[in-house]
């Protein structure tokens, strides 16, 4: 969900001729991206093969629940993003990895041993848990959360669990630990930054943040600087943190993710935070495109580049490469970025991305619950992003507004009075 921003020059592989055929298609990867690149190619009467490849041992589902939901309800699986129905007609591969890409021949090889031709093929990777340094990603109780069998451990765990310990303030972090507390855990959040969320929210949000997670009973240890750690044979024991002992139960980190490109690194693509692609997302081989956590792309609002880590950034980037594989007039990946996070009984919704420095007002609607406010960003009068806590409607309207190309002045959209749909 983090932006992070390069200023790389890109230029593509030489874009498709007439000659170029997609009728044999290999998608890698079995998350939000894949799951919906497949539906849009099916919606759009894709004429050729579609082999999904997925590590996994179901078909795509939603991942954002599992940090919160999935961790309250012992008895519930994570729920598919689509039905088995909606993959007719394609060759879903499961518990299947993609071990190496040969751009000359173009194959795809499998641990099962075989080679799957391809005329294009689609990386959609996603990305990995970024491990604490310092400490083997093998101890007992030191757990990472990114798939669903990493859920089920942790809830598990969760449930015998006398206290939790979450290194990181980042979303997944916090949403753990706003969950552990939920179900009566003591819970202690370890943060070497300033501030919470300190790379994804203005610095109003993070202390309101901070503020709800203490009243839940989180106790937050922010600036934490430098940690040392303490195991025992498999066990992460214990750390020290600013000269003080702080003995560990479970423990969870949510420091991040890096991007799936070792694939793509292995077929000659460029890569830099991601693997580059254009606003089509095509890759530097004309034959291979990829979307979604993994990718690096332009970001035409800002003329730069970054990489977002997001469901909706996923599936709309699927949609357009949907677009371009099926030979629609599929115009250049401009989507507005938007975000979403629970946090206990606090909803988080993002429109929009905030460059630094901008100018912000706190609105708070007349009549609306005491914990509902929006944050409104503003570059150079121009509205830019909105953060909102529990205001579902002023994020809506936010999300029609950003899309527009012509916006009322700051002091007018500020007016607590008008609600932001009344601009729409």
């Amino acid at each position: 969900m983090i932006p992070v921003l390069r200023h790389k020059i890109f230029r593509p592989g030489a874009a498709p001729t007439m000659a170029d055929t997609y009728n044999n298609l290999v998608i890698i990867g079995g998350g939000h991206a894949a799951s919906q690149l497949c539906a849009s190619l099916v919606e759009g009467g894709w004429p050729g093969r579609i082999t999904l490849v997925s590590e996994e041992d179901s078909l795509p589902y939603h991942r954002p629940p599992l940090s919160k939901a999935y961790l309250k309800a012992p008895a519930t699986d994570a729920q598919l993003l689509r039905p088995e129905s909606a993959y007719t007609g394609i060759e879903v591969l499961l518990q299947t990895r993609a071990t190496h890409i040969d751009p000359a021949q173009r194959t795809v090889s499998l641990t099962d041993g075989r080679a799957l031709p391809y005329d294009a093929v689609v990386l959609a990777t996603g990305a990995r848990v970024r491990r604490v340094p310092g400490l083997p990603g093998t101890l007992d109780n030191l757990h990472y959360l990114r798939t669903r069998d990493d859920a089920r451990r942790l809830r598990t765990a969760l449930a015998d669990a006398g206290s939790v310990t979450v290194l990181g303030g980042g979303f997944i972090g916090l949403e753990i630990a706003a969950t552990a507390a939920h179900l009566g855990k003591p819970v202690t959040v370890f943060e070497m930054a300033d501030r919470l969320l300190s790379r994804a929210v203005s610095p109003e949000i993070s202390g309101h943040v901070a503020e709800v997670l203490r009243q839940a009973g989180v106790t937050l240890q922010i600036a934490s600087g430098p940690l040392q750690f303490e195991q025992d044979g498999r066990r992460f024991t214990g750390l020290v943190h600013q000269g003080q002992h702080h003995a560990i139960d479970l423990a969870v980190a949510g420091i991040g993710a890096t991007p799936e490109v070792a694939l793509a690194q292995a077929a000659g693509l460029d890569c830099d935070n991601g693997i580059v692609v254009d606003s089509q997302m095509r890759s530097s081989d004309r034959r291979i495109f990829a979307l979604g956590d993994c990718v690096s792309f332009p970001y035409l609002r800002w003329g730069q580049r970054l990489r977002l880590e997001s469901v909706q950034n996923a599936n709309d980037q699927a949609r357009t490469l949907a677009g371009v594989l099926l030979g629609q007039n599929t115009p250049p990946y401009a989507a507005l970025p938007w975000f979403w996070s629970d946090l206990g009984l606090l909803r988080l919704q993002i429109a929009g991305l905030a460059p630094p420095h901008t100018q912000t007002q706190r609105v708070h609607r007349p009549g609306a619950r005491a914990d509902s406010f929006s944050v409104l960003h503003f570059d150079q009068g121009k509205l830019v992003c909105v953060e909102s806590i529990n205001a579902p409607a002023d994020h809506i309207a936010a999300r029609k507004l950003l899309e527009k190309g012509q916006l009322p002045g700051a002091s007018i959209l500020a007016d607590p009075a008008v609600p932001l749909k009344a601009h729409c």
